[in-house]
């Protein structure tokens, strides 16, 4: 049976399918699993650990070794996201109490803020140079729920204390210490990270009841289709305007399938996001899958562009030959050589 292959053909597959598995399980036999031992430990009751876990992984990518130019590209393009998605979460939350067509603050930021980093570096290096996949480095701040707890805390729109707060960047900390400081310790945890995710997607989907998130559906659709306009648009206008081909920004204009855990985190935090946050966890997967189909298309459409723009572009010509003598100029001059278009 090819079960790895077809969970793969999903869109954010390793986390959305275990995901809706934990909660099928959750809605038809919620006790089924709460046996004790080492099997509830893969339940619900498990999830702090595993995100812990995740946590760690994903901070041993984040180098600190980048080009100043991408690292400017790649600070535009996270401070273009995150900056439009606040806006949009404080316009909902102060102008329509915090629900919007049936997308919470909460939904609204989990979604926009979390860029999916794998099909970031697939798409810039397909479509790309090495620059444009370099911008990740800084970009990789908005993994996992900090950034988002950092704006609701902001906003006043939660209370949750310093120290939660530091446990919560504590594991990405440490990871971007260890990934620093030896590069065969990131380049191990970053090849496993991907075993972590279909287990923090079970033990996530084990807390919520299909039951009562059965309006998701067109709001999730919506926010996903949100996420990649709105974000889209702000990105690719950034990542141009710091000297980027805009290849970056389009790309940058997913859902990251890790961010359907941060309404769950956040609620860890704020039991007050308790009985939002599995409607929450259900939008964003579905941010996860929308954009997942749409933000591919819009990086080979702005590839295809560029291609068009250099091939329409005069070719420079090559200097006549002359009666010029090397002999007459002890200085050297060196003459136009043709430009090279990749």
């Amino acid at each position: 049976m090819k079960i790895y292959q077809a969970i793969n053909r999903v869109p954010g597959g390793l986390m959305v399918i275990p995901l809706f598995i934990g909660m099928l399980v959750n809605t038809l036999a919620p006790n089924a699993l709460k046996i004790g031992g080492f099997t509830e430990a893969l339940t619900n009751a498990g999830y702090p650990t595993i995100l812990a876990m995740y946590l760690f992984t994903a901070g041993t990518k984040m180098t600190l070794r980048a080009a100043p130019k991408m690292l400017r590209r790649g600070l535009g393009i996270l401070v273009a996201k995150v900056g439009v998605a606040v806006l949009l979460a404080l316009g909902v939350a102060h102008l329509f109490h915090g629900n919007f067509l049936g997308l919470s603050t909460l939904a609204l930021l989990a979604a926009m803020n979390d860029t999916n980093g794998g099909m970031f570096l697939a798409l810039t290096s397909a479509f790309g140079t090495k620059e444009d996949a370099g911008t990740y480095v800084v970009q990789s701040i908005e993994t996992g729920p900090f950034v988002t707890m950092l704006v609701l805390v902001g906003a006043g729109l939660a209370v949750i204390p310093w120290l939660t707060m530091a446990s919560v960047i504590a594991p990405i900390a440490a990871g971007a210490i260890l990934g620093n400081l030896d590069k065969d310790l990131r380049d191990f945890f970053g090849r496993h990270e991907p075993i972590i995710v279909p287990f923090m997607a079970f033990t996530l989907g084990e807390g919520i009841n299909l039951k009562s998130v059965t309006t998701a559906g067109l709001p999730g659709i919506l926010l996903g289709v949100g996420v990649f306009v709105i974000t889209g648009i702000v990105c690719i206008t950034a990542d141009r305007l710091l000297g980027g081909s805009g290849i970056a920004g389009a790309a940058a204009s997913s859902t990251a399938g890790n961010a359907a855990g941060t309404p769950q985190a956040v609620a860890l935090a704020d039991p007050s996001y308790a009985a939002i946050a599995p409607l929450a966890t259900v939008q964003v997967a579905a941010s996860v899958i929308v954009t997942a189909i749409l933000t591919p298309v819009l990086t080979a459409f702005i590839h295809r562009r560029l291609k068009r723009a250099e091939q329409r572009k005069p070719q420079a010509a090559v200097p006549a030959a002359s009666s010029w003598d090397p002999g007459e100029d002890a200085g050297g001059i060196d003459h136009p050589h043709p430009a090279i278009n990749r």
